[in-house]
């Protein structure tokens, strides 16, 4: 049953939520360049089937691209229609997105707990860094969590109701969820929701759940005609392509070198939910409490399958384990009150920003022992931006995170939500833009001189997609010959014959070989 709240209560904590979200999400939301390689892969993709006016088949320097499914492309090319060919446009379904998330979580808790709480778990959510992160960024996975928690909510509340309303609207995400990303918005649902009736001894009901012939309707009404219509354009290239290469292959063995351990997600998390990481350890350690009550088991099963799943498989990517992040802030939330020490969870982010504090250090000294000239030329890069500035926006903000834990008539609730808007402050307004600086903005001001000037190029030893969409035009990737004009890094620099040096920045060279 719903706590007791308020009138006032009830009216403040949305829009206390709302203006979290719009400082989390939407604030800056353009001051960084596009992030290679997936933010600009998929706004290059999204550029050209601008340019072509082929809304069916998504291309990437000419070639077709069948990493994801359409529904992105479709989200992005609206706002690009509305807002122009920009960082803000790319990069605005996902924050709304991330909005529609939030509210799903708030209102799915509010329900069961009451406003408090689900001010407390949606706030966690959005103030989360990783989230934050993936909230902001021009690629799928903002979409799919959202699709992914109404999908969850819903096949719950028809588990509980038996309400049909509900099962279709599960189906009906599911569809959108798998026009998003492909399969995995059908795999967390069906495995999730089998293991629960499986531990609640209810298997006959979930049988009758997923094999709803309505519900199935629904979903193929939603998610089929795009396949349909991409097999028919594409063949069997698109079968290997999506379903074989950038699915079963993603599980089956390491893709694109992106492997790692099966304790790879461990430090992800600890990283992941700053700076709420020591709830996280009190919801483990409450875990026999939690389980009495059958929704915590649910949420508990949700995430511990996503944990496995995504450990197990040969393809690791830190962005996987958002996945399992909605039934965790909701875990926190329901968790917090129970905890005996709410004043140790402020050690974490103060842990974290006094490494921060002293990675200037770490990278000076690396700076020294590291001979790849890229490595090296980035690492320069790094020292010369964090200068006084930055120590004095870090030391700040350890200042003010401090300070907050001495607020007389804070509760532990408030603070580690102010603590929280402390770090969305630090991230959205200075640390991305400066991570963007050093990583992209030679990418983009290559690419923009590129265009200004009508270079041909031919990208060599690097890839960086977000010059085709900045320079508005192809690359060849290959060796470059006499008279032509590369983008390489540093590095490379040497084995070119007699270039001149067009531009250079933080390890990004654009030159031409002499004819």
């Amino acid at each position: 049953m719903p706590l007791n709240q308020t009138k006032s209560e009830t009216a403040w904590l949305p829009a206390a939520l709302a203006i979290l979200i719009l400082v989390s999400f939407f604030a800056a939301l353009g001051s960084a360049p596009l992030f290679d390689v997936d933010e600009g892969a998929f706004s290059e993709a999204t550029r050209e089937m601008i340019v072509s006016k082929n809304y069916l088949t998504t291309y990437l320097n000419g070639a077709p691209r069948f990493d994801k499914p359409i529904l992105i492309y479709w989200l992005q090319v609206a706002a690009v229609k509305l807002f122009g060919l920009n960082e803000f446009a790319f990069r605005l379904p996902s924050a709304l997105a991330g909005t529609a998330w939030a509210t799903s979580i708030f209102l799915f808790v509010r329900k069961e707990s009451g406003n408090r709480q689900a001010f407390l778990a949606a706030a966690m959510m959005v103030l989360s860094l990783q989230v934050i992160v993936i909230a902001k960024a021009a690629i799928a996975d903002g979409v799919l969590n959202f699709f992914l928690a109404i999908t969850m909510f819903a096949l719950l509340h028809h588990y509980k109701s038996g309400s049909k309303q509900a099962l279709h609207l599960a189906f009906a995400a599911a569809g959108f969820g798998m026009l998003t990303k492909g399969p995995i918005a059908l795999v967390i649902p069906v495995a999730v929701t089998f293991l629960f009736s499986l531990q609640e001894g209810t298997l006959k009901k979930w049988l009758k759940m997923v094999l709803s012939p309505s519900g199935i309707i629904l979903f193929l009404a939603i998610a089929l005609p795009w396949y349909l219509l991409e097999y028919r354009d594409q063949g069997m290239a698109f079968i290997n392509g999506f379903f074989f290469k950038h699915n079963i292959s993603r599980f089956n063995s390491s893709f694109e070198g992106h492997s790692g351990s099966l304790f790879y997600y461990l430090p992800v998390i600890i990283l992941g939910l700053m700076p709420f990481t020591g709830i996280f350890f009190t919801v483990l350690f409450r875990a026999k409490a939690l389980l009495s009550d059958s929704t915590n088991r649910f949420l508990f099963i949700w995430f511990g399958f996503v944990f496995l799943f995504f450990s197990l498989s040969g393809t690791k990517l830190p962005h996987y384990m958002i996945y399992g992040y909605t039934p965790l802030f909701i875990l926190m939330a329901r968790a917090l009150p129970s905890s005996s020490h709410p004043w140790r969870f402020v050690l974490w982010p103060l842990l974290l920003l006094a490494g921060l504090v002293c990675l200037p250090l770490f990278l000076q000294r690396a700076l020294v022992e590291i001979n790849d000239a890229y490595i090296k030329a980035l690492l320069a890069g790094a020292t010369e931006l964090m200068g006084e500035t930055y120590l004095f926006v870090v030391i700040a903000s350890i200042v003010g995170v401090t300070a907050i834990q001495f607020l007389p008539r804070f509760s532990a609730e408030a603070k580690l939500i102010a603590t929280g808007a402390v770090f969305s402050v630090l991230i959205n307004f200075y640390l991305m833009p400066l991570a963007g600086k050093l990583l992209q903005e030679p990418v983009k001001e290559a690419a923009l001189l590129a265009r200004k000037e009508g270079y041909k190029i031919v990208m060599w030893k690097s890839y960086n997609p977000s010059f085709l969409v900045y320079s508005e035009s192809f690359v060849e990737k290959r060796s470059p010959e006499p008279g032509e004009v590369v983008l390489t890094t540093v590095k490379q620099l040497d084995k070119l014959e007699h270039p001149t040096v067009l531009y250079s920045k933080y390890g990004i060279v654009m030159a031409k070989l002499r004819q």
